[in-house]
């Protein structure tokens, strides 16, 4: 009789044992899980904040730029992509004009006229360099009386 109540001591324990294992591995599993959606959502609205910053720091501008030709195109763009903060300039040859995006938290548009300026082209802010337009090629002088942004 004490051997059977012993095995059945035995027996309880060793359930109690699996029900406690069980509960623990279910609450680790819950407790991972509940972590994961927390960092999960964390992750979404960083990146919603983000996503949000960046839509409104964006602007864009247009401005007339005095140039005659592709080479004066490909100056102009280099000079005002390389504004920190541009993330897009086009000119366009015939209009005298300079379309730009760019990220109003990192720069301003008087400095992307003396970036273009400083490569020696007029801007409607800004004139060129003197020295850098004396080193533009013939092609490339344009007259400082020119209409621009038509």
């Amino acid at each position: 009789m004490k051997f059977l109540e012993k095995k059945h001591k035995i027996n309880m324990m060793n359930d109690l044992s699996k029900r406690a294992i069980l509960s623990l591995a279910l609450v680790f599993a819950l407790g991972l899980t509940s972590c994961k959606n927390e960092e999960k959502a964390k992750t979404e609205t960083e990146t919603e904040t983000n996503d949000v910053s960046k839509e409104v720091a964006m602007a864009e501008i247009s401005f007339g730029v005095r140039g005659n030709c592709g080479m004066c195109k490909t100056t102009i763009e280099k000079a005002a992509n390389g504004v920190n903060g541009v993330t897009n300039a086009t000119w366009d040859v015939d209009k005298k004009k300079i379309d730009v995006s760019f990220d109003d938290s990192k720069t301003d548009a008087m400095s992307i006229h003396k970036a273009i300026a400083a490569s020696g082209y007029d801007t409607e802010k800004a004139a060129g360099d003197l020295e850098a337009y004396n080193d533009l090629p013939g092609c490339c002088k344009y007259d400082h009386d020119m209409e621009m942004n038509q």
